[in-house]
């Protein structure tokens, strides 16, 4: 109650314009949640870009993304490389550089003065978990909700997983509920739009449309596509992604998903489970080393995150080098429909933004 209580005032200020919260100085795309971890920020982060630099409005625009650094090791303002080390920068940032040179990589505590500084040379910026950094107006919200862990059943922390009141959702510009299975029937997203509050799913043309007291809003459904798994290291051998045995190593914050993709095509003998955003040691690695001795075979297996945080790591295992893969991942829209509704959308919020600047 103290905690709801805390919230709750808190947003009362920043609505009633007792505190003051500022735009960017250029348009910006904010992908946030109202739980703690496991909603997919990460590969939603990557959707969004890849949608901006294919668009016809900003493909050749230059495109920034701005992420707080969790647990970096830098202070303030600090353009990321794409050889940055998960410790200096953040395991996100230091993954969104690496697979994307064409986009500027920033982080900064500090998003306002992160926005300033990006906005000498960038057209637009994508916001990095900023739904609940009230300072900054965001002119485009995407909040995620987890398909397997709905919010109307959860509860605040520390009884529950909920960072936020779930009436922030009424914020929202965009809501997607990630984590779906392959195929959703009408009747089931008509419940998730009641669940969430949401008025009028598929009354119009356009089925992603819905209303909160009045104000568009647009409800669309992900699902997660795994993608051929990579060698971590130049020095990998690539035998080992054929074989049947697998070890899992993972420091996420709901790794099921992945075993049940990998168990469709590997026995998993030994699971690694560590904490979200887990700093890997050498202990750890000498850990999963003395496992793979045990089983000469097997592939090991974790996440691109993971794997950011695994190269910081000074002394890796031999065994464990040239055994280490990583599985991609990238969202998707459940139809063809969806993705064109929600490209639309966004282009046409941003429109509306770029004239108000």
């Amino acid at each position: 109650m103290i905690y709801r209580a805390i919230l709750a005032i808190r947003h009362l200020l920043y609505d009633k314009g007792a505190k003051k919260s500022e735009r960017s100085p250029m348009p910006s795309i904010c992908i946030g949640n109202i739980t703690v971890g496991g909603t997919g920020k990460t590969p939603h982060t990557e959707m969004v870009l890849r949608t901006l630099q294919r668009s016809e409005d900003w493909a050749f625009s230059n495109v920034a993304m701005l992420s707080r650094g969790y647990r970096r090791k830098t202070k303030g303002y600090q353009v990321v490389p794409m050889d940055a080390s998960a410790r200096a920068f953040g395991d996100e940032p230091s993954q969104i550089a690496r697979k994307f040179p064409g986009v500027t990589v920033a982080v900064d505590k500090d998003r306002i003065e992160g926005c300033r500084n990006l906005s000498s040379f960038a057209d637009i910026v994508v916001l990095d978990d900023a739904f609940q950094y009230r300072r900054l107006r965001a002119d485009v919200n995407i909040v995620l909700v987890d398909y397997h862990r709905p919010i109307h059943k959860d509860s605040l922390l520390p009884f529950g997983k909920l960072r936020d009141l779930p009436s922030r959702l009424k914020d929202a510009d965009i809501i997607i509920v990630t984590k779906c299975p392959s195929y959703l029937d009408e009747w089931e997203r008509g419940k998730w739009a009641s669940q969430l509050g949401m008025d009028g799913y598929g009354a119009s043309s356009c089925k992603g449309v819905c209303r909160r007291n009045g104000k568009r809003q647009t409800l669309l459904f992900t699902t997660i596509g795994y993608c051929p798994m990579e060698p971590v290291f130049e020095d990998a051998d690539s035998r080992y992604m054929y074989s049947s045995r697998l070890l899992m190593m993972t420091g996420i914050a709901s790794d099921k998903l992945l075993a049940g993709y990998l168990s469709d095509t590997y026995k998993i003998v030994r699971q690694f489970s560590f904490p979200d955003h887990h700093k890997f040691t050498a202990c750890n690695l000498r850990t999963v080393s003395a496992a793979a001795k045990q089983v000469p075979t097997a592939c090991i297996a974790t996440t691109e995150k993971d794997a950011s945080r695994i190269r910081d790591v000074k002394k890796i295992p031999g065994n464990v080098r040239e055994r280490l893969f990583q599985v991609p991942i990238e969202v998707r829209f459940l139809t063809e429909a969806e993705e064109e509704i929600f490209e639309t959308t966004l282009s046409s919020l941003l429109k509306e933004s770029r004239s108000g600047l």
